[in-house]
């Protein structure tokens, strides 16, 4: 990799910040064996395209053993691999062909909770005196009488529980699940409840208790000793609990106790604990998936003078086409409102920590579908959008088929969903009144993250190559395959795969898309995103590009700054064809992306 023009001092250099990554969902990724799954040998099989393209990591969600309760966030074994993704063998020719081509490889940590099939939890839940018992949250349920004359009663109700008649009758408190309902299930065994902030068979772990915190370290290092570069680390500011695990004291959230379970009391011990005992003295890459974060509190974890993580997750500007209900809901989001939030981001991390250039994951929908058009303007606002990510401060994160435009896919009913937040969350809706059932469809088709799920399209055969043509896939493949997949783009060299990979050699080549300034430009513009990047460089001078980017399907006439009128430039990279002498007042076109490079 060449770096060039930089007065950066070498211990700022993180491989990390010049680190393009690329994220696997294995499941979906390429099926080697016609199961209709994707696999490790298929991801392997896939190594080339991914040296092609130019990606430094590949950041591989979980492979590890689980019943697939949540698509392998449920752990049973964190050391062992789900027989249907391939062997231990396997993973570790996938990460020798990753290094041999110079691409780190980082796999997904998850910690705040396991499977219910997990040995520490069937010995936990065997008998109240198991020596696991205090690996996870185990309480007595409460008197429904006194939780009804208390001031701040839970709203859930005690029918919707098989428990006992009785003192034991309602949850411990009133803290709800991510995933809808409520963040307690009754344990007849043993007569208590065990607490899970997502699905009932994700119990959370408690890391208060020093031998489940021991076993996360050994496990950590364990996956380390084998040559992995990092973690991805999964809702990683839930670990912490509050003492005596309260109700909550905001009664109109979204998710009912998030204001006691998130970024708990004892997070910044807990992964200053991990920094000190398994990362410290490592070159490891960490980026920890954090829910409801400001940036004053990022820096706690980012900072110099931080927890030790390279960088986290934010959802800010994930949510700005969201209602105070939530995810499902609907609201209409404006370019202005992108622009105010991720630059709010990168100005407020600018001297200490550093950023996350994403906007989708497996997670979320399609980017060009939920940020862009995924109509008429689909290859000119995918590479918009692509130029956004690559030309900010910060690592940016390829999800697969983004680089190809891929788009949301045409649910017709929840029968064809399987992701269980969209079922669970959509029946909630449903039930409370929040959710019509004739906008059922239209929020599902646009929300679900089985949108990101559906199969990587290779080509324009049956099932686009992610399996065989008689083989019904695990997710059905988007109907577009036949003008959305890799071999076509490949073959042609307009398009957005390529764009993608002109845009990553362009960031390995210019050190000034790594580290330069990001400065805000025309911020009160409706419809332009503009910015500079600088570094000065070793010869006295500033090296500086100028980003300029309309989003939207309207022309758009760009006035530039007054002090950079006139100045020398040339195109370094554009989705439209432009001759460029100088930066000039000029009408945009739909979707245009220009980066003008200033003598």
């Amino acid at each position: 990799m060449a770096y060039v023009n930089s007065r950066r001092p070498p211990d700022e250099r993180r491989w990390w910040k010049e680190a393009v990554v690329y994220q696997i969902y294995p499941r979906s990724f390429n099926d080697s064996d016609g199961n209709g799954v994707g696999d490790i040998p298929g991801i392997i099989e896939k190594v080339e395209y991914l040296d092609d393209l130019g990606v430094d990591c590949v950041w591989l969600n979980p492979v590890y053993e689980s019943p697939g309760v949540d698509n392998g966030y449920d752990i049973s074994d964190y050391r062992a691999i789900l027989d249907e993704f391939g062997t231990m063998a396997d993973w570790e020719a996938l990460r020798d062909a990753l290094h041999e081509r110079d691409i780190r490889l980082i796999m997904d940590l998850v910690v705040n909770h396991t499977s219910d099939e997990h040995e520490w939890f069937v010995k936990s839940q065997s008998a109240k005196d198991s020596e696991y018992r205090d690996y996870y949250w185990w309480r007595e349920g409460r008197d429904p009488d006194k939780v009804a004359a208390s001031p701040n009663r839970t709203t859930l109700d005690p029918d919707d529980y098989d428990t006992p008649d009785g003192v034991n009758e309602v949850p411990p408190n009133d803290w709800e699940s991510f995933f809808g309902g409520p963040a307690w299930t009754y344990d007849e065994r043993t007569g208590e409840w065990y607490l899970h902030l997502f699905d009932e068979r994700m119990p959370d772990v408690n890391w208060e208790t020093k031998a489940l915190r021991e076993e996360m370290f050994e496990m950590m290092e364990w996956w380390l000793d084998r040559g992995i570069d990092g973690f991805r680390m999964d809702v990683i500011n839930l670990i912490s609990k509050p003492d005596g695990l309260p109700d909550s004291d905001d009664p109109t959230a979204i998710v009912r106790g998030a204001d006691k379970f998130v970024n708990g009391p004892r997070i910044h011990e807990y992964l200053s604990e991990i920094y000190d005992r398994v990362l410290a003295g490592t070159d490891s890459m960490t980026v920890g998936e954090m829910a409801d974060l400001t940036v004053k509190q990022a820096k706690d974890f980012v900072g110099e003078d931080g927890d030790g993580m390279s960088m986290v997750f934010t959802f800010d500007h994930m949510r700005l086409d969201m209602t105070d209900a939530g995810r499902w809901s609907y609201h209409e989001w404006s370019p202005r409102e992108l622009k105010e939030s991720m630059s709010h981001w990168l100005e407020g991390l600018a001297d200490d920590g550093w950023n996350s250039l994403f906007l989708n994951n497996h997670d979320e929908p399609r980017m060009v579908s939920r940020f862009g058009d995924d109509g008429e303007y689909r290859t000119e606002s995918a590479k918009l959008l692509a130029t956004l990510l690559h030309t900010l401060r910060g690592t940016p994160y390829i999800y697969q088929g983004e680089e190809l435009g891929m788009t949301n896919y045409p649910f017709d009913s929840l029968d064809e969903v399987r992701d269980v937040d969209t079922i669970k969350n959509v029946r909630a809706a449903q039930r409370s009144g929040r959710l019509a059932d004739e906008d059922v469809m239209d929020l599902v088709r646009y929300r679900t993250r089985d949108n990101a799920r559906t199969p990587m399209q290779w080509d324009d055969s049956p099932n686009a190559d992610f399996t065989d043509p008689d083989t019904t896939p695990w997710m059905p493949v988007n109907p577009n395959k036949d003008e959305i997949n890799a071999a076509d783009a490949r073959d042609d060299p307009n398009s957005i795969w390529h764009y993608y990979r002109d845009l990553i050699s362009l960031r390995k080549e210019r050190d000034v898309l790594v580290y330069g300034d990001y400065d805000l430009r025309l911020s009160d513009h409706e419809r332009l995103w503009v910015y500079t990047r600088t570094l000065e460089t070793d010869e006295g001078r500033s090296d500086t590009l100028l980003v300029v980017l309309n989003f939207g399907g309207d022309e758009t006439v760009f006035e530039p700054p007054a002090d950079l009128v006139g100045t020398d430039a040339s195109l370094l990279i554009s989705n439209y064809d432009a001759d460029i002498e100088s930066v000039e007042q000029t009408t945009l076109r739909p979707w245009e992306a220009r980066v003008y490079d200033l003598a």
